[in-house]
């Protein structure tokens, strides 16, 4: 009778597990978050460091809640969500050939709400062109933030435009967004955009 009840309590206790094992979320594919603090005369990219990668919703919203928010950076750091296997530097093959939207922001508050609604979108796989999305970056500068779409093939504009007027309704913006080619900004530091939205 006793290894009856004893029985009796672990099989729903297994199950119980079971069950909570189950109710992960799985997203589409792994994201990586980054985060860069580049000290002043060091090369490029060498402070860039992978935090995290994640693959459940439930991981992203304990990351979420754990990692410091872009608004709380020092100035000049840089914080990434990027496609798990694409490191977030123009030199990564598959960010080689494309560009990023770029939106600036005055308010600490802004960015914050653009943040988070973007990384919503990435991982809830929002865009009809998703495959062609590395990732975001939210870069704190002294003067003025700035949060930036990279995507792989900037010389498709039928793509990028479809992709900027997307991100555009879900940051929530009526300022005017710009997309520029890594290509040029590597030529020039201050390059033209080739699209405006």
């Amino acid at each position: 009778m006793a290894s009856e009840v004893a029985t009796e309590t672990v099989v729903p206790t297994t199950e119980g597990a079971a069950a909570t094992e189950k109710k992960q979320h799985n997203l589409e594919r792994k994201w990586s978050f980054w985060f860069d603090k580049p000290k002043q005369g060091a090369a490029w990219g060498i402070s860039l460091r992978r935090v995290y990668t994640f693959e459940t919703v439930e991981e992203f919203w304990c990351l979420y809640d754990q990692v410091v928010k872009p608004s709380k950076l020092p100035a000049n750091a840089d914080f990434h969500l990027f496609k798990a296997g694409i490191e977030p530097k123009w030199e990564d093959p598959e960010c080689a050939n494309g560009g990023k939207w770029t939106v600036t922001s005055n308010v600490k508050a802004n960015l914050e709400n653009m943040w988070l609604e973007t990384l919503m979108a990435l991982i809830g796989e929002q865009f009809d062109e998703a495959d062609d999305i590395c990732g975001v970056v939210a870069s704190v500068r002294q003067r003025q933030d700035k949060l930036s779409l990279w995507t792989k093939a900037a010389a498709n504009e039928a793509a990028q435009m479809s992709i900027g007027r997307k991100w555009k309704k879900i940051i929530d913006v009526d300022d005017k967004i710009t997309y520029s080619f890594h290509d040029d900004s590597k030529r020039e530091r201050s390059a033209k955009s080739r699209y405006n939205l």
